[in-house]
């Protein structure tokens, strides 16, 4: 009974693995057909989502150098009007530069002091014993170039102060605009409570808003009296915000960055290139020195070239040279930032 018990269940589990085997055969096709479609629209399911993805990042990249374009487009149209509207303002003339110096200097002043030290360098060496031509070349250059040289020396002072101070100014208008105040009280902040130079700079901006003039426009006409980069840029960042919006005070709180950078730089420079600028000047006072040394110990060996025409072509030959190489010094040692 157990030996035919055990028979039958051999014999049903063999026909349900024959079954099985015969379903296998005649189904596995159809399971593989469905396996590889299924695998097919899922990779044609993700290479969608893929292209997708990829469509939007290029749309996004696209539209990020767009925007960057028109930002670099409109910085070159501003920095071409700010050069144009910088020519006609007369950078370069005596006016503009008494106006540069802070003080309340007219040009018949500078006129006056030109003829008047020109008259003192004429008569001195007239006085002393000079020759003609020696009063007349003193006379010539302290009327011409002395006034230009003082001139030239109290607008870079001014402009170094102002260098000084407008980061820390920057930095205040930042602190403000983050406070809540509007740029208008900014400006009026710092040009009644700043440091100056930047305190007269910014209130000729106010004063220049009363009389009609947008923010951007009395920013930029503070090139006027201060042409410096630092104050191009102050005035391109008020007129991209007021154009295109933003976060100015972000925008303030980098340019205050970047110049305390510059300056930085700046001081590196003048460190690494001091002893080239030394060297120059020792250089440049040699040949001097050494005509002064001559001329004590022996007068008549250097009164020649004062005296006899062939010693003045060599000294207008050597001045000319020695201006030169003067000139060539300069412009090796002499770095822009």
């Amino acid at each position: 009974m157990f030996g035919l018990d055990m028979t039958v269940v051999l014999i049903i589990a063999l026909a349900a693995v024959a079954a099985g085997a015969l379903c296998y055969v005649f189904l596995f096709s159809r399971i593989e057909t469905e396996k590889k479609t299924d695998a097919r629209i899922n990779r044609v399911k993700a290479a969608e989502s893929d292209l997708t993805k990829v469509k939007a990042a290029r749309d996004r990249v696209q539209e990020m150098s767009k925007r960057r374009k028109s930002v670099q487009d409109s910085l070159k149209d501003l920095e071409k009007k700010q050069e144009e509207k910088s020519r006609k303002m007369g950078n370069g003339s005596i006016k503009s530069r008494l106006a540069q110096t802070g003080l309340s200097l007219q040009l018949s002043h500078f006129y006056i002091l030109s003829v008047a030290l020109g008259l003192a360098f004429l008569l001195m060496p007239l006085i002393a014993g000079a020759p003609l031509v020696a009063a007349l070349g003193a006379s010539f250059v302290a009327a011409l170039g002395l006034p230009r040289w003082i001139v030239g020396f109290l607008v870079k002072r001014r402009q170094k102060k102002f260098l000084n101070e407008f980061p820390n100014a920057l930095d205040v208008m930042v602190r403000s605009i983050k406070s809540g105040l509007p740029l208008n009280d900014a400006l009026r902040l710092i040009a009644s409570d700043g440091q100056e130079p930047v305190k007269a700079e910014f209130k000729r901006v106010v004063e220049s808003q009363q009389v009609g003039f947008s923010i951007p426009e009395a920013c930029v006409r503070m090139m006027q009296t201060m042409p410096l980069s630092e104050v191009s840029f102050f005035s391109i960042v008020i007129m991209i915000q007021s154009q295109a919006g933003g976060n100015l005070s972000e925008a303030l709180g980098n340019l205050a960055k970047v110049l305390r950078e510059r300056k930085k730089m700046k001081a590196k420079v003048q460190a690494l290139s001091m002893e080239a600028k030394a060297s120059a000047a020792i250089i440049g006072a040699l040949p001097f020195i050494v005509a002064l040394l001559v001329y004590l110990t022996s007068p008549e060996y250097m009164m020649i070239l004062f005296t006899d025409s062939r010693g003045h072509i060599i000294m207008l030959l050597s001045g000319i040279w020695m201006s030169i190489g003067l000139l060539v010094m300069r412009n090796m040692i002499n770095f822009e930032i």
